[in-house]
């Protein structure tokens, strides 16, 4: 090992350790002076590493947590980003901190997020043995720009490695889907098969409804949600690929999770979803491919989903009020629709918490709220009791629900965090929090102090 790498080591070490000190996360911070010292610390660092690398829009961290819980539960010495921060900062950060000063890394197996636009920096360094792609949805177009420049940051990225990996894809998803087209790697397709779910109507929001290949409008059999079903090009015949992990039914969907079916290599197994809303039997089924194709056996791989509790800020629950509250976060119309769709199966009457930020980790342009189905909330009849609208946009966002039909009266402007939970500590309904992601930060902070629970970097 150089002494740039021992240095950038030992720094970051340092910065971490301080970081901690003075109460901050030091989760990016560390790895990012590092890097300046020794740009390849990564590749250092990860070699021997057996790594499961997760990336796509939705649901990254919450999957990375389910094939946590299914490391754990084999015992493997493993450690993995769960903070979040999925740049290649924030992973290295991550892997200095479970090395030796020397750069020999303490654990045999790594659970890494990429950020889907970092994948291309990351996975070169990284060269994980499985890489997960969940899904792609249009997302801050100020960072990202449209979603197909998304996917070939991902296709750059996998083509980087120099030897064949096992990569796990979204069959649903027709842009997800096409990076199988080169053939380079050994690819594995987990989706929702036709009748698991009610068949939904063709999407006014999709995301890619022409065809990859000839730029056709797609003709689709069956939609989950957004663009993600049982697509098919009429012209060119691309379609979506047969599945080697599939839910064949979801037979019951519930408040705190979904019961289902699911298709293996090892034949039908029944599974449980220890989480709610359809984006997380996806979620799920994505996890179990990758434990699988990582060598943890089926039946362990679905324990792992069903005893998994949520991750931060991910349908995360505090004892706030006497009936508690859920946050649940959101960045992209895709993920928010998902979210009012879970509201529209709450049974009770419930307080809803809309918290907008427009920062560079949320993404500047917040016109996407006006993309997300808002006017759902019209059909609660009379169990929305009331909305509370937070956040560096709260004006935005009141003026979004005014016209997706609620009445003013109903809502309230509450810039003060503080001030907004002091306010529920004595609600006697269910609050349900849908902030962005710096929102959710500094509101899930407030959330600790007043009702307990871990520190984001814990």
């Amino acid at each position: 090992m150089s002494i740039r790498a021992f240095i950038a080591i030992c720094l970051c070490k340092f910065l971490r350790l301080f970081s901690r000190l003075v109460h901050r996360g030091g989760t990016a911070m560390p790895g990012r002076w590092a890097l300046k010292v020794c740009p390849n610390l990564l590749s250092i660092l990860a070699r021997g590493v057996k790594t499961v690398a997760v990336t796509g829009t939705n649901g990254k961290t919450t999957t990375s947590r389910m094939i946590e819980e299914g490391f754990a539960g084999q015992g493997l010495n493993y450690f993995a980003n769960r903070s979040g921060a999925n740049l290649l900062s924030g992973i290295t950060t991550e892997f200095v901190m479970n090395s030796t000063l020397f750069g020999k890394c303490r654990k045999e197996y790594a659970v890494i997020e990429c950020d889907e636009a970092a994948a291309v920096k990351v996975f070169p360094q990284l060269k994980p043995d499985v890489v997960l792609v969940l899904n792609l949805f249009r997302d801050q177009l100020d960072r990202y720009g449209e979603v197909t420049h998304t996917l070939e940051n991902i296709r750059t990225a996998l083509d980087s490695l120099p030897e064949p990996i096992t990569v796990c894809l979204n069959a649903d998803c027709s842009l997800t889907a096409s990076l199988a087209e080169d053939g380079r790697h050994n690819y594995r397709f987990f989706g929702i098969d036709r009748g698991a779910v009610p068949t939904g109507k063709k999407s006014e929001l999709s995301d890619a409804s022409h065809c990859i290949r000839c730029k056709t409008e797609y003709e689709y059999d069956y939609i989950t949600y957004g663009h993600l079903g049982g697509y098919r090009c009429p012209k060119c015949g691309y379609r979506r690929h047969e599945t080697d992990y599939a839910v064949t039914d979801v037979t019951e969907q519930r408040a705190d999770g979904s019961s289902v079916v699911l298709r293996t290599p090892d034949g039908a197994q029944l599974a449980e979803v220890n989480l709610p809303a359809l984006y997380n039997v996806y979620n799920a089924v994505g996890a179990v491919a990758a434990m699988t194709e990582m060598g943890i056996p089926v039946k362990a791989a679905i324990g792992a989903v069903a005893s998994f509790k949520c991750g931060f800020g991910r349908m995360e629950s505090f004892q706030l009020g006497k009936a508690g509250a859920k946050v649940m976060l959101v960045k992209n119309p895709a993920g928010c629709n998902q979210v009012l769709d879970f509201l529209q199966n709450v049974k009770e009457k419930f307080v809803l918490v809309v918290c907008l930020n427009d920062r560079g980790a949320d993404g500047t342009d917040v016109s996407w709220i006006w993309d997300a189905e808002f006017e759902k909330l019209r059909t609660l009849s009379g169990r929305l009791e009331r909305v509370i609208v937070s956040g560096d946009r709260a004006a935005d966002m009141a003026v979004r629900v005014k016209y997706a039909g609620i009445n003013p009266r109903f809502v309230t402007l509450e810039h003060d965090y503080e001030k907004l939970v002091s306010s529920l500590e004595n609600e006697e309904r269910p609050v349900y929090m849908i902030p962005t992601y710096t929102a959710m930060l500094e509101l899930r902070e407030t959330l600790i102090r007043h009702c307990g629970g871990d520190e984001f970097w814990v």
